[in-house]
C-alpha cells in the first residue's frame, strides 16, 4: 500500500495538470516587492519551467531561422577581399601587360576570404521559420495567463490554462502577434543597420529615435498581452492603454528590464566565458528557464500597475465582480468566473 502512495507521489511530480502551491495568504496580501517576487519565483519554479516549455515548443520554426542565420545550412566560398579584383582582373587581361607593378598590385587585391554562401535549403528554412509569425501571439498569450494567475496567487493548471487562454484570445493573440513580430524585428535592424553603417549627424539621430521607440514598445510589450487575457477591449484600446502604463509605470519597467540585461548578461558569461565549462549551462539555459523567466519579470513589473489603475477601481465600482455584464470597455476576467474556471479545469484532467 505504501509503495502504491509512494509511485502515485512520483507520477504526479510531473502532473501539469496538478494545482501549485501557490503563495502564502500572507505573501499573497503582501506589498507587491522584491520579496513577493522570490517568493513566488521559488514557490512556483517548476511552472516556470513548464511555462518555458511552452515557449520553446510553441515557437519552434524560429529555430529553423537560426539554423539559417548560423550557416548551418549555407556553403563556404572563397572571395576576394576587395571590390576592385573584378575590374583589375579584366584591365590586366585585356592589355596583356606585364609587370613587377601590376603583378603586386593583382596580388594585393586578388587577397582571399571565406565567406557563406545560401543555398535552397537557406531559404526553405527562413520560410520555416517566418511561420513564428503566426505562433507568437498565440504562444504569448497563452503564459502571460499563466504567469498573471501565478503573480496574482491564483491556482494554475499549466497545461489547462494554456488551452483555455488560446482558446479564447487567439482571435485577438494571431494578428497582434503578426504586428508585434513584424515591429520587433523591423526595429531590431533599424539600430543593428545604423550602428554598423555611416556615423553622420542625421544617421546618429534616426539611430537614436529608433532605440527610444523600441525601447517604448518593449515596456508597452509589458501590459499587452497581459490585458488581452485579462479585459474585453479592442486591439486599438489595448495598444493605448499598453503606451500610457510604459509612461507611468516607468520605475517598475526599468527594475523589470534590469533583471533581464542582467541575466542575459550571464547568459553571455556562461557562454564566452569561465573556459567554456558553463557552456552546457549557458545553452541549456534558454531551453529550459530563460524565455520563461525574462517573461515572468515583465508580468511582474505590469500585472499590480495594471491592478491598481484598472482592476482596483472597477471592482470598487462593482463590487459584485460580474464579468457578464454587458459594457465591453473595461471588463475584468474572463467569460466566466474563477470558480468555474477550477471546475471545468478539474473536469478536464479527471480530478474529483
Amino acid at each position: 500500500m505504501e509503495d502504491n502512495k509512494k509511485k502515485k507521489k512520483r507520477f504526479r511530480l510531473f502532473d501539469l495538470t496538478k494545482e501549485g502551491r501557490g503563495i502564502s495568504k500572507s505573501t499573497a496580501n503582501s506589498e507587491p516587492g522584491f520579496k513577493r517576487f522570490f517568493v513566488t519565483l521559488w514557490d512556483n519554479f517548476g511552472k516556470i519551467v513548464s511555462v518555458n516549455i511552452l515557449f520553446v515548443l510553441g515557437n519552434f520554426p524560429i529555430f529553423f531561422a537560426i539554423a539559417a542565420l548560423a550557416g548551418v545550412t549555407q556553403v563556404s566560398r572563397s572571395l576576394p577581399l576587395s571590390d576592385l579584383f573584378q575590374n583589375l582582373f579584366g584591365t590586366f587581361g585585356t592589355s596583356g601587360v606585364t609587370t613587377p607593378y601590376t603583378m603586386t598590385v593583382f596580388a594585393l587585391e586578388g587577397l582571399q576570404h571565406q565567406t557563406l554562401a545560401p543555398t535552397t535549403a537557406t531559404y526553405i528554412f527562413y520560410g520555416i521559420g517566418a511561420l513564428t509569425l503566426f505562433t507568437f501571439g498565440i504562444v504569448n498569450a497563452g503564459t502571460a495567463y499563466i504567469l498573471r494567475n501565478l503573480v496574482s496567487g491564483e491556482p494554475v493548471f499549466v497545461w489547462s490554462d494554456f488551452l483555455y487562454a488560446v482558446k479564447r484570445n487567439y482571435k485577438q493573440a494571431l494578428p497582434f502577434g503578426i504586428i508585434d513580430g513584424i515591429i520587433s524585428v523591423v526595429l531590431c535592424y533599424n539600430i543593428y543597420s545604423m550602428l554598423t553603417g555611416t556615423s553622420e549627424f542625421f544617421a546618429s539621430m534616426l539611430f537614436w529615435a529608433n532605440v527610444v521607440i523600441l525601447l517604448v514598445w518593449f515596456f508597452m510589450r509589458y501590459y499587452i498581452y497581459l490585458q488581452m487575457v485579462t479585459f474585453r477591449l479592442t486591439v486599438f484600446k489595448i495598444i493605448k492603454n499598453s503606451l500610457i502604463f510604459a509612461l507611468v509605470g516607468v520605475k517598475r519597467n526599468l527594475l523589470a528590464l534590469l533583471g533581464i540585461l542582467l541575466c542575459l548578461g550571464l547568459e553571455v558569461l556562461f557562454i564566452f566565458s569561465f573556459g567554456g565549462v558553463l557552456l552546457p549551462f549557458g545553452v541549456a539555459a534558454p531551453l529550459a528557464l530563460l524565455f520563461a523567466l525574462f517573461a515572468y519579470m515583465k508580468i511582474y513589473a505590469a500585472y499590480f500597475k495594471v491592478k491598481e489603475l484598472m482592476i482596483d477601481p472597477y471592482l470598487a465600482e462593482h463590487p459584485e465582480e460580474a464579468p457578464e455584464a454587458s459594457d465591453a470597455e473595461v471588463l475584468m476576467h474572463d467569460d466566466v468566473t474563477e470558480r468555474e474556471r477550477i471546475e471545468e479545469v478539474k473536469r478536464r484532467s479527471g480530478d474529483n
